[in-house]
Parts: C-alpha cells; structure tokens; sequence
C-alpha cells in the first residue's frame, strides 16, 4: 500500500496544505469529514449541518465545501459552545474507535479467511455514497454504496474500484410545459471528501490503458467509506488526449464508443490500480457487467507473465471472481459491435491473451461462432467467474432462462448453476433519525446489530407503543410536505411561473392526510402512466372530501428516451389540474437527499413494474424501515417480503408479455390497474383513515409494525454482505 489509513487520518487532523485550519474544539470535524462514516453515524449528518444549515443546504450537505465556506465568526462561536464541542468530542471518539479495529467484527469471526492482505476487490460503474458525492444514478449505485457500508459496520475486508465522473449524472429540470431539460455541472474533486493516491515520492499514482490507438493515462483518488477504500479513475489530466480526457467525464452519457472505453478503464485499469497499490485480492467482484474486461485483463498476466494458455489461464482466473447480474432481460445487457470493439480494445490486447480474433469474440456470445451475434459483457463475465448470481428469488429464476443457453448440457432450467442473492439496504444511512432514536430506545444502541436477529428485533419492535410510532411518523410527514412546499416554490420561481402559482406552493399537501410516493427511473417497463389509467376514478380519490389520496412522484428519464419524456410531460401536464394540483406533485431532480425524504416519510410505497422484469428494487425496503408500508406488484423482492399482513400486492404473479413500444397498454397492464385502484378504494383508503378517538389508526399501526418486524431483518445489507462473504466470496453454496 502506497499511503495507510493511519497516514491519512494524521495528515487530516493537523490540515492539509491550503486546507483551512479549525479552532482547536472543532478540530475533529476536519478529519471526520474526509470519512463518509459520518453519513451514517448517529448524529453525524446534524454535528455539520448545525454549523450553518444555510450554508449546509447551498453545499448541498457536502462537508468539505462546509468547512471552507463557513464564516470565522459562526466557526467562532461553535468553538466556545460547549455543548456542541461535547458532541464534536463524542462523535470523534466513536470514529477513532470504530476505526481502531479494538473491537471484533462479525467478519473477524465468521469469515475469518477474508483478510486485510487478501481482500475481495469489488467493482461497479456507479456509487451512491452520499448525495455530495455524485457518481451515481439510480438503484445500482444506492446498492453499491450501501454494499460497501455494510462490508464496513461488519469488518468484510473489502476494496473498491469506480471512475470519477467529472460531470456525474445530470441534473433534471422541467420546463413550464414539463419537459425535461439535462443539466451539467462540473465537480472538482478538490472540494470534495476524497484524496489522490500518492506513491512513495508524492507524485500521483496513474495507470495506463491502451484503447483507440493510443494510451491514455487515469490517474487514482481515494473515498473512505468508514474501513472500506474506494479507488476512483480519473482520465481528466494534461497528459491525455482532450478526447480522452472525456473517458471519465459522464455516468452514461456518450455513444456506445464511450462506453466501451469507460469499461475498459473500469476492468483493465482497475485491475493494474489494484496492482500498483500492492492489493492482492482474493476474490474479484463484478457488481454487473461494465467491469467484466477485468476476468481478461487477469487472464493476461498469467499469460504474460506464467506462460500459460489461455485455457488454463481462463479456469484460474474463474477461481477468483464471482458476478452479480442486475438486469433481468437481454436486451438490458451491454453489448458491442466486434468491429467498433477491434478498434477501442486493439489487436495487440486479443494477441496478448493469445487468441484469434473468433476465439476472443466467442468468450463474449452467447452462441459459438455465430457472427451475427454482438460481443456481451454479461456471458463474458458469466463465462469468465466461477459464480453468477441474481439479486432476488425471482430474479435468479428468470436469470436462470435467460442465459440457459450457456449450459447446454443442462437437461432442466433449474439445472442452470446461477443462484441469487437477494438486495438489502443499509439501515443506519436510511432510516430516520427520529425513528433511530425510537428503536435505539426499545432495542439499545446496537439496535442496528440486533436488527440481523429477527427474533430479538421483533422483541424490540413490539416494545414500541401504537402512539410512539404513530407521532414519529406524523412528525416525518410534516417534515415531508414542509420539503414538498419549498421544493416547488423554488421550482416554480426558477420556471418563471406566475405569482399566484409560485404562492400556492406554500398551500400544498395535508400531512394529516394519506400520501402514497413513487419514484422510479422513468423507463417503459416501470409503467409510469398505469396511475392514469383512469382518470375519472383517480380524481375521485384525490379530491375527496373525507378521505382524500395524495401523490408525490419524482424520477429522471434517460436522456435519450424520448418516449419516457412524454410520459413524464403527461404526468406534468395532468397534475397542474385545478382539482390536481394541492394533492398531486411532481418534485425534480431525484436523488439521493430526495429519496431519504421521501422513502422514511411516505404512508404507502407504490411500485408497478411490468413482471418479472424487476430484478429486485430497493427503494421499498428502506420505506419498510421507516414504518411506511408497500404497495407493489409481487416482482423482484415484494414477491419474497410480502406475506398478506405487512402491505399491499396489486395484481397476481402471472409474467407480462415483451412490450417494446413505450406507452403501449396491454390487457395485463389493464388488469393490474383495475387491482390498483380496488385496493386503494377497498383496502388502503379504510385502513388509514380509521382512526379512534385518539386519533390513532390502529390497525394502519399494526401494519406498519407488522411491515418493520418482518420485512427490516430480511432485506438490510448486513444480511446482504453476511450472504455474501458466507455463500459467494468463500463459495459455499450449500
């Protein structure tokens, strides 16, 4: 290793070169907030916001930006608050000792044969970390962040491998007919929580890639996730060709081109960063398809360097590597044409690895010599590791048929060695502080830990009182429509909206009354328009009187899916109805901070994908966290979770055809809105709005009980990660 933690945490404390140096009582926070731990610690994300909330919001809760931007008078008087420099105090010490290793981890005992010297490498295209730190844009990056968080809490030696997108994902904006615009804002990493990987002499530590004819230069910055390094490639550097230097430049932006030399860098690149570094994994993980080129780029070394052919190389290196698969139709995967592959990847590459070009296009098709058949990542990767797996039951199922070809010797489709591991979500980052608190009270400050044990976690969840659960989730719904108001207010002011239509942001939403959210990606599958099936019967709930249903929607379509943009301007259009408008919302700009909001606030989670195409969903399983209760077509996990008493299913199980047209309705699609809005009508309405004279909705309350103490311990990461390091890293399957 080129630079040690230990160093790290030195250097920080004392300040670093140009880096503002802090009052000696808060001194602390420069060295927490080069750790992303405090995103997730008790007390962590409110210790920084109470410096200056306003100045907190501008950041975008970005610490660092925080730290330099705050005036020396409010520094000042937090300095000689005692009260605060006590929680600064607090909060330092708990770092230093989660970060001392002092105390064993469940890894230390359980998975003993992971080590520090021989850790898993895991590589993804996308993070969600934290909302300041924006290399992510949708489920697979809340997955990622939420992986290496709980490989963290629970001491898994892990590393990690992305790229830093220097423009990340964009920014979403509507236009005042409701389009929507892309917006990008360029990031400079010195004004975030990451440092550069320096060697021995200082200098930055950079990795070569030969693609497009020419070699482009990436150099290496480093994110602490609590005990977890991320290694981040950045080709954004002098050296470099200007074109190359885009490499790195957007998460899923560009052509196919650009994707093919993004994965390149990721897998190739990563590969030799992890090499440079000293690391010396014991197992390589492909979170998805973008990183497969690494299986060939450790193929390569022991072909350079051993001898060997690539055959015996090709059986070592699917010894060392597992692949997770996230996309349950063929389609999804990325694939490349073999001549515009020839031209980024080069011939050189394919002649090292000792192949003809036949052989080299084979490992990536799915059919043997077929030529009309594009070169895959996903059957490369599936070829290339000893495992696959899913990422729910279903999932792994409809996995299990779509790549059956691959095992042709396989007499039945359940025969087909692909297994699943089902998603979770990070429990500390996601749920509320308010409700922290609660379970923290009946469940004892490791209320985290106890939440793996769903005997003990359900002790905990029956100690809490009806009205105890009851006023925590009023009080987050009120934070919720407060959010709602001054989200659209600042929205439609920024449209140019009419004074009247600014003003009445601020009348917005009841929080005494049923809110259901859904936020998804806008995509064809995820059936955005089912809700508008029938508009008649949809204004009926919403403007009633006695029980009315609000509806706060947010989501990004994909800058080049012109027919998810029109679903998205007709929802746009047919929430600015008179009747519409105080209880229906659309809130721009999806992203992580949004989701914390929306997901730990919500009554019900709504969620209608077409079957089986969710793989698994996460977004769900943190509204169970919080108490809110799902409502969801029985696809990817709800099909495991749902059990009758703990939410909603719409629909039954039966799989929906192909559909490729957007907005195209089918009579399944139909069928699934008719169950929608029975349930709504029938179920969910009554449940909610029968409250006693305490105003206490007794049975809603039992759901939501119900819902925390069965769904929490399934579906949090730690039990994700244990699977994980238990099943798949130390491959026992059994």
């Amino acid at each position: 290793m080129l630079e040690t933690t230990a160093e790290v945490v030195e250097l920080n404390e004392q300040g670093k070169k140009g880096q503002r140096v802090l009052p000696a009582p808060l001194a602390a926070l420069n060295r927490l907030s080069w750790n992303y731990w405090w995103s997730w610690s008790p007390d962590g994300a409110a210790l920084f916001r109470d410096l200056d909330p306003k100045v907190w919001e501008e950041c975008e809760h970005n610490p660092r930006e925080l730290l330099e931007k705050i005036s020396e008078f409010r520094l000042m008087q937090m300095a000689v608050d005692p009260v605060y420099t006590r929680r600064v105090a607090k909060l330092a010490a708990k770092f230093d000792e989660y970060m001392s290793g002092t105390k064993e981890t469940w890894a230390a005992g359980a998975v003993a044969e992971l080590t520090p010297a021989n850790p898993v490498a895991y590589f993804c295209a996308e993070y969600g970390i934290h909302n300041s730190l924006p290399l992510y844009s949708g489920g697979l990056g809340m997955l990622a962040g939420d992986h290496l968080k709980s490989a963290s809490d629970l001491g898994v030696p892990l590393v990690a491998v992305g790229l830093l997108y220097r423009y990340g994902y964009f920014r979403q904006r509507l236009t005042r007919d409701g389009w929507q615009e892309e917006h990008y804002g360029e990031f400079a990493p010195s004004e975030l929580s990451m440092n550069p990987v320096l060697d021995e002499s200082g200098a930055g530590v950079t990795v070569e890639v030969f693609m497009r004819g020419r070699n482009v230069r990436a150099r290496a910055w480093r994110v602490d996730v609590g005990r977890v390094q991320l290694f981040l490639l950045d080709t954004n550097i002098p050296e470099n060709d200007p074109t190359d230097c885009w490499v790195t430049g957007h998460l899923y932006g560009g052509d196919r081109e650009t994707r093919i030399v993004q994965e390149m860098m990721l897998g190739i690149g990563g590969v030799r960063l992890l090499r440079r570094l000293g690391f010396e994994p014991q197992v390589f993980h492909l979170n998805e398809g973008h990183s497969a080129l690494l299986t060939l780029e450790l193929a390569r070394e022991l072909v350079e360097e051993s001898g060997l052919e690539f055959s015996e190389a090709a059986r070592r290196v699917r010894e060392r590597c597992v692949f997770t698969t996230h996309t349950p139709v063929a389609a999804g995967n990325d694939e490349f044409d073999p001549t515009l592959l020839d031209y980024c990847l080069g011939e050189d590459y394919r002649r090292s690895l000792g192949l003809t070009r036949d052989e080299f296009l084979n490992i990536g098709r799915v059919r043997a010599d077929d030529a009309g058949e594009f070169f895959g990542m996903t059957p490369l990767a599936i070829k290339m590791c000893r495992s696959t797996n899913g990422v729910s039951r279903k999932h792994g199922e409809v996995s299990q048929e779509l790549w059956r070809e691959l095992w042709p010797q396989s007499t039945s489709v359940v025969d087909v060695p692909i297994t699943y591991v089902t998603n979770g979500v990070h429990a500390p980052t996601w749920v509320a502080p308010n409700l922290r608190q609660l379970y923290a009270k009946y469940g004892g400050k490791n209320w985290a830990q106890r939440l793996r044990d769903p005997k003990r976690w359900a002790k905990c969840v029956a100690r809490i009182s009806d009205e105890e659960l009851w006023e925590a989730h009023r009080l987050l719904k009120q934070r919720l429509v407060a959010f709602i108001r001054e989200r659209s207010l600042h929205a439609r002011e920024q449209r140019g909206e009419s004074a009247a239509y600014v003003q009445s942001a601020g009348v917005m939403f009841d929080s005494e009354a049923l809110i259901v959210g859904f936020a998804r990606r806008i995509a064809g599958y995820k059936r955005w328009g089912l809700l508008l099936a029938d508009t008649e019967r949809l204004l009926r709930l919403i403007t009633d009187a006695e029980r009315p249903v609000q509806f706060v929607f947010a989501g990004k379509a994909h800058p080049q899916d012109q027919g998810a943009k029109l679903v998205l301007q007709q929802l746009s259009r047919w929430k600015l109805d008179p009747d519409v408008m105080r209880r229906a919302v659309f809130l721009e700009d999806y992203d992580q901070e949004m989701a914390r909001q929306l997901v730990q606030s919500v009554d019900v989670w709504m969620n209608v994908p077409r079957r089986p195409l969710e793989a698994s969903g996460t977004s769900g399983q943190k509204v169970c966290l919080n108490g809110g209760l799902n409502f969801s077509v029985l696809d990817g996990w709800w099909l495991e979770g749902f059990d009758g008493t703990n939410g909603w299913a719409i629909g039954g199980t039966t799989t929906h055809e192909p559909v490729e047209t957007p907005g195209v309705v089918t009579a399944e699609d139909m069928k699934d809105a008719e169950s929608l809005y029975r349930v709504l009508e029938e179920e969910i309405v009554p449940t909610f709005y029968d409250k006693d004279a305490a105003g206490v909705p007794r049975r809603w309350v039992r759901m939501m009980k119900r819902s925390i103490e069965t769904l929490a311990p399934a579906f949090n990461s730690d039990r994700m990660v244990q699977e994980y390091a238990q099943r798949i890293y130390l491959n026992n399957q059994q």
